[in-house]
This record gives C-alpha cells, sequence and structure tokens, in this order.
C-alpha cells in the first residue's frame, strides 16, 4: 500500500501539523520537553507538582516496576498482535451491544467519520477479583500471567503517584487515592493500542486529540515514538526516555484539583518504518458510586469550584455525547 484509503484521511486543518513521528521527534528536540521526574529523587513532590500543574503529562523513572517484567508485558502483547486476524477476532468487542472489552478497531467519535490507525485490545485489569478473565486471550499462553502481574505492579504506582499528588496540595496523602475509590473500588482498564506501518503518516492520526476522563493514565510503549501533547498552543512530540513510565493527568484529577492539574490534550501520530505498540492503564473511579467534585479543602472564596458535581458516568456522558450535568447532585 502507498496510499491510504480516504475514510482516514484526516481534516485540512489537522494535517497542518501532522507528520511522521519519527520526524516530528526531531523537530520538537529544541524546543520545550515534557519533564521528567525521578520519582526516587530529591524534590519529587515538587517536580510532579510543577508537571501535572504546568504540562498536565509527565515522565517518571525508578517508578518501582521490574524491567524484566516491562518486557515480558511488551513481548505478550506484540505475540497477540502477531497473531492471523481471524484469531484475534475471537476476542471481538461489540460495540453496538456494549461490549466494550476485547479487540477492535476504533471509529473516531467526530462528525466526520474518519477511522483512526490503529487496532486495540482493551480490558479490565484491576481489582482482580472484578476482572473477566473468559475475554482475554489465551495466545499467548502467558498473556494472564504476565499482564496480572503487571496489573498490581502499576497499582502499586497508582497508588504512589496518588500519594506524591496529595502531599503536593497539602492533603493527607491518601485523601486523592480514598475520594475515586481506594483499593476497591478504584478500576484499571488497560488499552493496548497496536499502530501500523502507515505510508503517509502526513494525512492520519493514530488516536485524534483528547483528554482523558481518568484520574490517571499510565503508558507503556516499545521505543517507538507518536506521542503528542498540547502545551503553551504547539504540539510537543514526546521523545522516548528508557526504563520510563508517561503518566497523564485525566480529568477526574482536573477536576478534584479544581484546576489546579491539567488535562493534558494528546494525540498519537503515526510513521512510515515501524509498528508503534504501547499500554495505556486508565486509572477510572466507579461510575455511578461516587460523586465528583473540587475537593473542599481547595474550594475557597477567592478559588470558588469550577466544576460542578458529577458522577464519572455522567462526566462520560457529558463529554462524549454532550449531555448536560444534572443541576443536583446532593441525593447521589
Amino acid at each position: 500500500m502507498s496510499t491510504i484509503p480516504t475514510e482516514y484521511v484526516r481534516t485540512e486543518e489537522e494535517r497542518l501539523s501532522l507528520g511522521d513521528a519519527f520526524e516530528e521527534v526531531k523537530k520538537a528536540a529544541e524546543g520545550p520537553q515534557i519533564p521528567v521526574v525521578d520519582l526516587e529523587g530529591e524534590g519529587c513532590v515538587e517536580e510532579v507538582m510543577r508537571a501535572a500543574t504546568e504540562w498536565g503529562v509527565m515522565h517518571i523513572v525508578n517508578h518501582g516496576i521490574d524491567g524484566g517484567l516491562i518486557e515480558r508485558l511488551r513481548m505478550a502483547g506484540k505475540r497477540f498482535f502477531d497473531l492471523p486476524i481471524e484469531e484475534k477476532e475471537k476476542y471481538a468487542n461489540d460495540q453496538s451491544s456494549g461490549k466494550i472489552q476485547g479487540y477492535g478497531s476504533k471509529l473516531a467519535n467526530n462528525t466526520s467519520g474518519q477511522l483512526e490507525w490503529e487496532d486495540y485490545f482493551f480490558h479490565l485489569v484491576f481489582p482482580e477479583e472484578k476482572v473477566d478473565l473468559s475475554i482475554w486471550p489465551k495466545d499467548p499462553a502467558d498473556y494472564v500471567e504476565v499482564t496480572k502481574e503487571f496489573a498490581k505492579a502499576i497499582r502499586g504506582v497508582a497508588t504512589n503517584m496518588f500519594r506524591i499528588l496529595s502531599l503536593g496540595l497539602g492533603l493527607d496523602p491518601d485523601r486523592i487515592e480514598l475520594e475515586i475509590g481506594g483499593m476497591e473500588d478504584l478500576l484499571l482498564q488497560m488499552k493496548i493500542n497496536y499502530y501500523p506501518k502507515c505510508p503517509q503518516p502526513e494525512l492520519a492520526l493514530g488516536v485524534e486529540a483528547h483528554t482523558d476522563v481518568s484520574s490517571l493514565t499510565f503508558i507503556l510503549h516499545n521505543m517507538v515514538p507518536g506521542l503528542q501533547v498540547h502545551h503553551d498552543d504547539k504540539w510537543v512530540a514526546a521523545k522516548c526516555v528508557p526504563d520510563s513510565l508517561i503518566v497523564h493527568i485525566g480529568d477526574t484529577l482536573e477536576i478534584l484539583s479544581n484546576g489546579r492539574f491539567k488535562s493534558v490534550l494528546h494525540r498519537g501520530l503515526v510513521n512510515k518504518d515501524k509498528v508503534r505498540i504501547s499500554w495505556a492503564v486508565f486509572c477510572e473511579p466507579p461510575k455511578e458510586k461516587i460523586v465528583l467534585r473540587p475537593l473542599r479543602e481547595l474550594v475557597t472564596e477567592a478559588a470558588p469550584a469550577k466544576f460542578p458535581p458529577r458522577t464519572f458516568a455522567q462526566h462520560i456522558q457529558h463529554k462524549v455525547f454532550k449531555k448536560p450535568i444534572p443541576a443536583e447532585q446532593e441525593g447521589v
């Protein structure tokens, strides 16, 4: 294939800022860079706070996840996507019937109906007692074992990040995590994104521009660039930082922090030369059980609440389908 089908071609406005991911990383090298934070370093709380408030995204190193486990996860994901299409389609999702977990290709949620240059596999990975293993891949044989192990490890990193962010806001270290469900109810949803080589990367997007609805999103990748974040009215391509995880601030933490933390606008570029695979883990509050609102300690006369209360389900409906936030939430 030397040209891409028209349904993958982005709008004229989008195409003005698109390019091959490798070229965009080279162009971005001279400009501002996404902060790299050492979680074992001195001044870690201050560095995380600066990244969360100024960028809404950061690379974290010394996060505590074993490099061997990360490599096993990468290999298991690659082997799944290397399977014949008929094998992968045994795990196909069905968006129309509400079955969102499984394998699929995503139709972008926009009026022109453009397609995104990716396949994916989406499933709940934590808490373990809420996971449906029947829809997890049986091939490769170690997929379930390694993904379970990674989910437990990333859950520990999430707790650490929530504690750092709480301390940075001057709150008790457990404040944010308890507010969004704690160990029992906070859900970790994993989406493995597979971006094939693209003959015309200047015309396509792997994932269109969006912010995440989650509290935090962790991203691991196969050291092929693609992520771009919007900062100071420009798109900044993320360089590949060895042994790091990328952390996005999502809408949920922007709401809880009353706008102190920024939910980062980001998108995924593609390239001509290499397949990119990324593992995105979304830390989401339960859909109905909790009302999201700015934390009371952060609301003052000088800084009134910027966001009306809403459940996580209502936030998704408001964002995706433009449904209004109900005026009264006290009884939920």
